[in-house]
């Protein structure tokens, strides 16, 4: 950097400190913000990541024990985990990512016991929904959205009947338009899903996650190909959209 150009970097933010603009209100910087990371969180706690590809993102299911880097996959559930771990040492908390590619809500509950119900967790985030209504586009799945909430609660039935104080965490499927796989089938039926993800949330205690809402606000400071070029599956930089606003439901309910 040239003496000019620091010269001038130091004239920018001096003027913002000489006229009250914080750093949040500038465009390019707004969806970022300070994260408390679990202050409150118990020590002991295991944190479980519930859903599909999104969640997946690679991981090595062969590595499945807790906090291990290569099985915990390279999308927004890793970097919550290495925020949590972080910056919470000496917590001992143990955290999950068993997400499977591909799955729908009733692939979940076939492999409910295993992957969820035997780990005994103590926050569990579950983002599902988009095969529930992606795959019935190919006419290889004939579920709707009215299926997709009743299988849902009948999966959350079963989990507070088995673990009555678990803290949840629900996330809003999304498809950020101008995605490649995003196309007008989509404007129709998939807002249902949705408006039964919210609701879910909302009848079982459970924090929600407006993830439609933060990769819409997104697009406004970068284009999809930047956050979610196929519009399901996020970059690096989506998966830090995610990390930022799950954060901020875990916050609320720990």
């Amino acid at each position: 950097m040239t003496i000019k150009k620091k010269s001038e970097r130091r004239d920018f933010f001096k003027k913002i400190a000489l006229t009250g603009v914080g750093l949040s209100s500038l465009p390019y910087l707004s969806i970022a913000k300070p994260q408390i990371s679990g202050k409150d969180i118990p020590e002991n706690s295991t944190i479980l990541f519930q859903g599909d590809s999104i969640t997946d993102a690679g991981r090595n299911r062969g590595n499945y024990y807790p906090n291990d880097d290569r099985g915990l996959g390279s999308g927004y559930a890793f970097q919550i985990i290495a925020d949590l771990l972080g910056k919470n040492p000496g917590k001992e908390l143990k955290c999950y990512n068993r997400g499977i590619s591909g799955n729908k809500v009733y692939q979940l509950a076939d492999r409910w016991d295993d992957d969820c119900l035997n780990l005994k967790p103590d926050v569990l985030s579950i983002l599902i929904g988009v095969n529930d209504f992606w795959h019935t586009l190919s006419g290889n799945y004939g579920g709707t959205a009215k299926s997709y909430s009743d299988d849902f609660r009948a999966l959350l039935d079963r989990t507070k009947k088995a673990l009555p104080d678990v803290k949840l965490i629900i996330g809003e499927p999304f498809a950020v338009k101008g995605g490649s796989a995003i196309t007008s089938q989509w404007d129709n039926d998939f807002p249902d899903y949705q408006k039964y993800a919210r609701q879910i949330a909302k009848d079982y205690d459970a924090a929600f996650i407006p993830y439609q809402e933060v990769f819409d606000n997104a697009l406004k400071t970068a284009p999809v190909a930047y956050w979610c070029p196929d519009g399901v599956h996020p970059s690096i930089g989506g998966a830090w959209l995610m990390k930022n606003a799950w954060l901020d439901a875990f916050n609320e309910i720990i």
